[in-house]
């Protein structure tokens, strides 16, 4: 049935891409070598990153040497970005390790092996889905980055015209990495867009961790990699309808997402949320009074492991996403984002400190996290002291998520990966609209002038972000719930009672976790 469904996707993204292609003869040509990516163009303009288009055939004729070393001037910029870039991609694929151990510590012993096994396939069964169609909808109509070179060839978007504007939707340009993006520039832009969808596919994994099948996980994994973020993130950062609201309506820079809070962070959080609705609460989760009961982690040092891995590639995360080496506001993107994390961590351990009498740790870690999620939309917009800020807000809000979300919904998430990037992604983005102090982003989204908050006085760029958290919201969570019903109709979500109790390493992945010890007489 699996391979019927993955066969049927193929195909209609074979249509699709042969119903797309047939763009203009003089159209720009992917450079697979990058001989023709960084020219004397790209040395104009340098520190705003956009390239200004000038004729340089007259200039050429007056001045050979002097155009010569431009354009070796030109390619060294663009080399410089682009190996910024492929490494910031790195350290955020080594996240990927973060998430495993988080979520693997963060849930019982029994449960290790298949908790692990899905951090790592979602890491391949992702990257096949977004290069498939993912890339291909998310960035085919992006028309590349000023910072990177090259990639005007992306230049296929489909549009709905509303209003006299036009509404931008997906990217048709780009399936399978075929001949039409067979270039440096576009191939860079796969990798580290690619690590960053993996980001969001892995976040449900932990709130539907030790009852979620295996072969719905795989199911679900193609499906969120190649249609629901590439989607989202085209709307914000492929050039769709989000990011033009500042050009079409006047509303600030149009949604701005510096590195992910909406795009990554709250896409994953809201999946979370309506797989975990959908697959219901582990087994003995809840009294029969609707009272919660708890069931701690098996290994809390591995977990905290992991969250101190994820802050650490969270560096490539955030700075890279200015995909420039040379756009020097990568040290206030980077050290805001430790100050975040830092504020989260503190006022989360305070705030279990005062209501509980002692300090829990665990939570501690995830408000670590939390202010990091938060940032990350911000990060390149605001000042050292709005980070700490932003991070202290995020730990409160993380325990009070937590807590309402267990007593309150009834919704049992072992990792609380709805609240740290579900709610924190929202606040992010919000607080952006809040805190941007215009000393950065000019002409970004194309829309002159540097970026300014609420607070700095540009409402409209506010009201562009909530825009986003309310758009956010509603279609991913609609598109989940429904994927998730009718998934469970052919491939069930839910493992059958006996093998949750006994655990489902064997059951569910052919291996066990802790061969050592019984774990299925002690970790019930």
């Amino acid at each position: 049935m699996l391979k019927n469904i993955v066969m049927a996707l193929t195909l209609a993204t074979v249509i699709l891409v042969g119903a797309a292609s047939g763009f203009a003869a003089d159209a720009p040509k992917p450079d697979p070598t990058g001989a023709t990516v960084g020219t004397a163009t790209d040395v104009v303009n340098a520190t705003s990153g956009a390239p200004t288009e000038v004729d340089m055939a007259k200039y050429k004729d007056s001045e050979p040497l002097a155009s010569k070393l431009a354009d070796v001037v030109g390619h060294n910029r663009i080399s410089i970005n682009f190996v910024w870039t492929l490494m910031c991609g790195f350290l955020v694929m080594f996240m990927q390790l973060g998430f495993a151990l988080a979520e693997t510590g963060f849930t019982r012993a029994k449960n290790a092996g298949h908790t692990m096994g899905m951090n790592m396939m979602v890491y391949g069964i992702g990257m096949l889905g977004f290069w498939i169609c993912g890339f291909a909808f998310q960035m085919g109509g992006s028309g590349g980055a000023a910072a990177l070179g090259g990639g005007a060839f992306l230049n296929q978007e489909v549009t709905l015209n509303l209003f006299g504007k036009d509404f931008g939707l997906f990217g048709t340009k780009g399936f399978f990495l075929g001949d039409d993006v067979y270039d440096v520039t576009a191939i860079t832009m796969f990798l580290f867009q690619m690590v960053f969808m993996d980001t969001t596919a892995t976040i449900p994994t932990g709130a539907m961790a030790e009852r979620w099948t295996f072969k719905n996980f795989v199911l679900y994994g193609f499906f969120i990699s190649m249609f629901v973020y590439p989607f989202y993130a085209n709307w914000v950062w492929g050039g769709g309808w989000l990011a033009n609201l500042g050009a079409n309506f006047g509303l600030g820079h149009g949604t701005l997402d510096f590195a992910g809070s909406s795009v990554v962070h709250m896409t994953g959080g809201v999946a979370a949320l309506a797989g975990a609705i959908c697959i219901g609460p582990r087994l003995g989760k809840f009294r029969a009074d609707g009272t919660p009961n708890a069931i701690p982690g098996h290994h809390i040092p591995m977990a905290l492991a992991g969250c101190l891995v994820l802050a650490f590639g969270w560096f490539g995360f955030n700075a890279g996403s200015t995909l420039a080496g040379g756009d020097l506001r990568i040290s206030i993107v980077a050290t805001n984002t430790m100050l975040a994390s830092a504020g989260g961590c503190m006022s989360a351990m305070f705030y279990m400190w005062i209501r509980y009498g002692k300090p829990d740790i665990s939570m501690a870690g995830n408000g670590l996290l939390a202010g990091m999620v938060a940032i990350t939309a911000p990060c390149g917009f605001v000042t050292p002291i709005s980070s700490v800020i932003i991070g202290l807000i995020s730990g409160v809000l993380l325990c009070v998520s937590v807590l309402f979300v267990e007593n309150k919904l009834k919704i049992d998430d072992p990792v609380g990966a709805i609240s740290v990037h579900g709610v924190n992604g929202a606040w992010g983005v919000l607080s952006l609209g809040l805190f941007a102090d215009g000393s950065y982003g000019d002409k970004l989204n194309g829309v002159s002038g540097t970026v300014k908050g609420l607070f700095y006085g540009d409402g409209g760029q506010f009201v562009a972000q909530l825009i986003a958290v309310c758009t956010n919201f509603i279609f991913v969570f609609v598109v989940m719930f429904l994927f998730f019903k009718i998934s469970n109709k052919f491939l069930k979500m839910r493992v059958p009672a006996e093998v949750e109790q006994e655990g489902l390493d064997m059951a569910e992945v052919a291996v066990i976790g802790y061969p050592e010890f019984s774990i299925n007489k002690t970790h019930r």
